[in-house]
């Protein structure tokens, strides 16, 4: 997954009429992005770090049957990007997801989008650096503690790196994105004389139920689709281009995706679950020697890339949600554009480095992390498709709207009891955003009262 996704902010408290003016259907911005370009961005955005590790734990869940949970999230994914490319030809905003649900339900829906986006962030830092950790670990040595070392390296790397103003350019993200996918083809392409269609036997060891929990985990390597809709103003035509580079993208991701899975189960085999590094281990069945080092070094480069593209949106998230309203005014410090805002930076960084120290205490590994992650980004989606059914107009782009509330439903069950966070925080908005309301009220109350003549 792409953590780009998490520079969806909530857009400036305006007035309803600037709202609609800012996001007019059928507006024609005067952008440059071509529908190559925007599907480079698509898949540099939901091709993320979780392809490098996701594969060995959807295989530790389901076994080969696996395979049908990557399936039947590549097949949803389909209408899902069709509906949010549709929405951000519409309505071409900066704000994204947030713009849409307060367009469709109101500021409340906005708040608790934003909310969910910012605090699935910490839990989402610590697993994508544990990632990269685990791919060190394998070519060194040391298992838990040098995978916790180096996450928390690198989570100290980008905290300084975002404090300090400096930034990674959109084509080094870029070139991130084409290093990961040549990883990915040389990988498969090294691997697969290995494969031994015996490692598909038996098909489902853990049952057939077991495809949901798997699929539960894979919602980070899919997310990311509504990414690009932040970006659909920068498009030359966002009606034509948008739905084409989403269209484009979804093949393309799709065939990655099945092929790394496969390679991982079928070369693999039943150590596939046990595997800490699973690309790593498929270079070195490939290559030999040192491809463990190699893989990991490439590892922390993405891991890297990653980590500075989502710190450093969320920071600037939070200090919206800050200016908004929607958090604390203290965190609205670095709002203005080519401003660092420290503060919200802190608050990512404090709260990942605790969600690091809890799993390692606990002992637990990365899966809760990646479950708390996907349950936020779920409901995330759950607002964002209900949006898109309200504000589309019938016709094709309403009924993939519908379809993907199919899918989301899907993913809505198979994300359990780890939809407890999301809803959480969303209570916590909501409540939040009452208190504020509240004690705005009462010094204009009293200051009514204050005005009114005294033989009144």
């Amino acid at each position: 997954m792409a953590r780009t996704s998490v520079t969806s902010g909530v857009t400036p408290a305006v007035t309803p009429g600037a709202v609609s003016r800012a996001v007019t259907p059928g507006a024609a911005p005067a952008g440059r992005l071509t529908a190559m370009q925007g599907t480079a961005m698509y898949v540099g955005a939901v091709l993320g770090t979780g392809v490098i590790a996701l594969p060995a734990l959807a295989a530790q869940a389901a076994g080969p049957a696996s395979l049908l949970a990557w399936l039947g999230l590549v097949v949803l994914s389909a209408p899902l990007a069709a509906a949010f490319a549709a929405l951000g030809a519409r309505h071409p905003d900066s704000g994204g997801v947030s713009t849409y649900a307060r367009l469709a339900f109101g500021d409340r829906a906005a708040v608790v989008v934003g909310w969910c986006f910012y605090f699935a962030i910490p839990p989402s830092a610590a697993a994508a650096a544990l990632f990269g950790g685990e791919y060190v670990a394998a070519a060194v040595g040391g298992g838990t503690g040098t995978a916790t070392l180096t996450a928390a390296g690198l989570m100290a790397v980008v905290t300084v790196s975002n404090a300090s103003g400096l930034r990674v350019t959109g084509r080094v993200q870029l070139g991130l994105a084409g290093l990961l996918v040549a990883l990915l083809v040389v990988a498969v392409a090294l691997s697969l004389p290995h494969a031994d269609v015996a490692n598909l036997r038996p098909f489902a060891p853990h049952g057939w139920t077991a495809i949901a929990p798997a699929a539960a985990l894979l919602v980070w390597s899919f997310a990311g689709w509504e990414a690009i809709t932040h970006l659909a103003a920068d498009f030359r035509r966002p009606a034509r281009d948008l739905p084409r580079a989403a269209a484009a993208a979804v093949v393309l991701v799709g065939v990655l995706y099945l092929s790394v899975a496969f390679a991982t189960v079928a070369v693999l085999g039943p150590a596939a679950g046990a595997a800490r590094a699973p690309l790593g281990d498929l270079l070195a069945l490939g290559l030999g020697g040192n491809a463990r080092l190699l893989a990991a070094v490439a590892a922390l480069l993405l891991t890297l890339g990653a980590m500075n593209a989502y710190w450093a949106g969320a920071a600037k998230l939070g200090a919206a949600l800050g200016r908004d309203g929607a958090l604390p005014a203290w965190l609205s410090r670095g709002s203005v554009a080519g401003e660092v805002p420290r503060r919200s930076l802190g608050v990512v960084a404090v709260l990942s480095f605790l969600s690091l120290a809890v799993v390692y205490a606990a002992g637990t590994g990365i899966r809760p992390l990646v479950l708390m992650t996907n349950g936020s980004f779920v409901v995330v989606y759950a607002i964002g498709v209900a949006a898109a059914i309200r504000l589309l107009p019938r016709g094709r782009a309403r009924a993939a709207a519908l379809l993907a509330l199919v899918a989301v439903a899907l993913l809505v069950a198979a994300s359990g009891v780890y939809l407890v966070w999301p809803l959480l925080v969303g209570g916590a908005a909501l409540a939040y955003a009452r208190f504020t309301r509240r004690e705005a009220a009462v010094p204009a109350g009293v200051r009514e009262k204050e005005t009114v003549p005294a033989d009144h």
